[in-house]
């Protein structure tokens, strides 16, 4: 069995959000469970950049993974987003332990209104518009899985009340990068992110700064005391 890390391929995800009737909204995705990678998990829509994704030639890799998210947007959930309106906030890499990787874009999308979301019922089999609380809260009653990233995301955004605040907390951010260490716990498993202190040793109670997201079955944890 080798000991390289699986290649980590250009992927995107795109958060799309409205303004609902009493908070911010976000569009979760249900994954079939036959799935390989987060199968029966409730995600953002998004995937892989595709060769299509990266014409015509010379595009960044920012502007080939808005292409992506795009595409993505439309397939997955029938929604037209335009890339001049997308935000990137984070970009995360899966960790090197997992067979398969993925470098992935994460970029915000407002829609207005009450747009009609087709899924395919075949890679996405349902969805819900929920405000970031009640997706967080349905997680830990274990009504819905949310993978690492998407937790995260949602733990971080869950103060805002509008898509106003949105673009004002984007703005007032620098992008965030992810490149998860993953450690073994009583029960579960913990993700370091670089700004722990762990981080570079994978020790779990290394004195100093925690950023880490601890995970025991569907009771998660993020810590970020800085």
């Amino acid at each position: 069995m080798s000991d390289t890390p699986a290649p980590a391929r250009p992927s995107a995800s795109v958060v799309i959000i409205r303004d609902g009737d009493h908070s911010l909204e976000y569009l979760l995705l249900r994954r079939n469970d036959k799935i390989a990678f987060h199968g029966g998990a409730w995600v953002f829509a998004g995937g892989r950049v595709d060769d299509a994704d990266q014409t015509p030639a010379g595009l960044s890799e920012l502007d080939v993974a808005k292409n992506a998210a795009v595409r993505e947007a439309m397939e997955e959930t029938g929604l037209s987003v335009s890339a001049t309106a997308m935000t990137p906030f984070a970009h995360w890499t899966t960790p090197v332990q997992l067979p398969k990787r993925f470098a992935t874009w994460f970029f915000v999308a407002p829609v207005s209104g009450n747009p009609e979301v087709r899924i395919d019922n075949s890679e996405i089999v349902d969805f819900q518009w929920l405000s970031a609380d009640a997706a967080l809260a349905m997680h830990h009653a274990d009504e819905l899985t949310l993978p690492g990233p998407t937790y995260v995301t949602l733990t971080r955004f869950r103060e805002l009340a509008s898509s106003t605040d949105m673009r004002s907390h984007l703005e007032n951010h620098e992008i965030q990068t992810f490149v998860p260490r993953i450690a073994k716990i009583d029960g579960g498993r913990c993700a370091i992110y670089s700004e722990d202190a762990g981080y570079e040793t994978v020790d779990m109670d290394a004195p100093g700064a925690r950023h880490r997201l601890l995970m025991r079955g569907q009771n998660f944890d993020y810590q970020r005391d800085f």
